[in-house]
């Protein structure tokens, strides 16, 4: 009971979190991402439908850890998927649900993203949750979606914090508006470039005369690399980057993960959609990761359109679907917002004590400095 009371705590204060922690995030700060504009909240949310909830797990030192649930629209999933596809750029990684999803090209249940031993029960709790959906009463298979990174240097992983019905409770309690970044949810433990990742979210919108279609883009990063910020190479002014003659005693090298969940009320085809998902691991690269052997880098991305989502049916149907002529200014759309995501991740980022030692938080003020003088602006606020 105890546990259970603690966890609905942390799960509220996780979904309280705004987007915005102070001006710590890197627009606000001055630094602008890409030419195409940011949605009005800069997050996945600003696709219409699409919901987020963190549930976070903190119990002193030892444990780090949680659930992030990305449920991409209203209706019955299970009854009316979502056309996706996946993306993987590097398949060092446990992302449940992916074979099916690469086979009919839709999506039929939330988006888990929590640990790599706790997939499991990241499935469990999602198969709960769309069993007692009204209308599947007759359901016997579910295809769960669980994406994870290893966060087992500030998390004792081994301990399997992450129940089910955690699961569950995040997918309940997922909600649009502003969504908590930094160690929140499925980022709560992890670690990127050498210093605390996270949750981070960002959002393009095409202009009218492109269509006016909205990409929104949620990551959890883990990964390794020499960090570079808007073009500048921070990881490296910093003194801290994969392959660097002597590291600190947490791990610095190449290897990590992460996850890269991307939405758009695009009407795209399944095809389309791994085209899309493909370029969002451009922006991922201009942030210096290295994608090593060890490194899990997933993209799952999918449509919330009416227009293609599917229905039951065992006849053909008529679907409106852009051309391929259209798709360069939404390639252009992931690319910004996956590099703003990951950046947010880290800039909305604290120092944590954990498991096996200490991750302390990008020191945001050092490498403000820096990008200010790259970029002709020193001495400026």
């Amino acid at each position: 009971m105890l546990r259970l009371l603690f966890a609905i705590f942390v799960l509220s204060a996780a979904l309280a979190t705004p987007a915005v922690a102070g001006d710590r995030r890197v627009r606000d700060l001055g630094i602008k991402i890409g030419v195409l504009a940011p949605g009005p909240l800069n997050a996945i949310t600003d696709v219409a439908g699409v919901r987020v909830g963190h549930l976070t797990i903190e119990r002193g030192q030892r444990i780090h850890t949680g659930v992030t649930a990305i449920v991409p629209a209203g209706g019955n999933l299970r009854q009316a998927p979502l056309p996706a596809a996946v993306h993987v750029g590097n398949g060092y990684g446990k992302l449940a649900g992916a074979t099916q999803i690469e086979e009919l090209g839709e999506i039929e249940t939330p988006i888990v993203l929590t640990n790599t031993l706790d997939v499991a029960d990241a499935i469990a709790g999602i198969v709960d949750w769309t069993l007692a959906q009204p209308g599947n009463g007759d359901v016997r298979s579910v295809n769960a979606i669980v994406g994870e990174t290893n966060d087992g240097y500030l998390n004792d992983i081994r301990a399997r914090v992450v129940r089910a019905a955690d699961v569950r409770r995040a997918i309940r309690m997922a909600r649009a508006g502003p969504v908590g970044e930094g160690a929140v949810g499925a980022g709560t433990g992890t670690v990127a470039f050498g210093w605390k990742g996270g949750i981070g979210t960002a959002s393009r919108i095409l202009p009218p005369a492109l269509g006016g279609y909205r990409v929104g883009v949620l990551v959890q990063t883990n990964m390794g690399g020499i960090l570079v910020v808007d073009g500048v190479r921070v990881g490296e002014a910093l003194g801290r980057y994969y392959l660097k003659d002597q590291v600190a005693a947490h791990d610095q090298s190449g290897d990590g993960s992460i996850m890269i969940v991307l939405a758009t009320d695009a009407p795209l085809s399944d095809r389309n959609l791994r085209r899309l998902a493909k370029r969002a691991i451009a922006g991922l690269a201009r942030t210096g990761a290295s994608m090593t052997n060890g490194s899990g880098d997933y993209v799952i991305a999918f449509s919330t359109s009416d227009r293609v989502r599917r229905v039951a049916s065992d006849g053909p149907r008529t679907i409106l679907d852009l051309p391929n002529n259209a798709m360069s200014p939404l390639f252009q759309a992931a690319a910004e917002a996956t590099e703003e995501a990951i950046l947010d991740s880290l800039f909305l980022a604290r120092d944590v004590r954990g498991h096996r030692g200490f991750v302390e938080a990008l020191p945001v003020d050092e490498v403000m400095r820096l990008w200010r003088q790259a970029k002709g602006q020193e001495g400026r606020g």
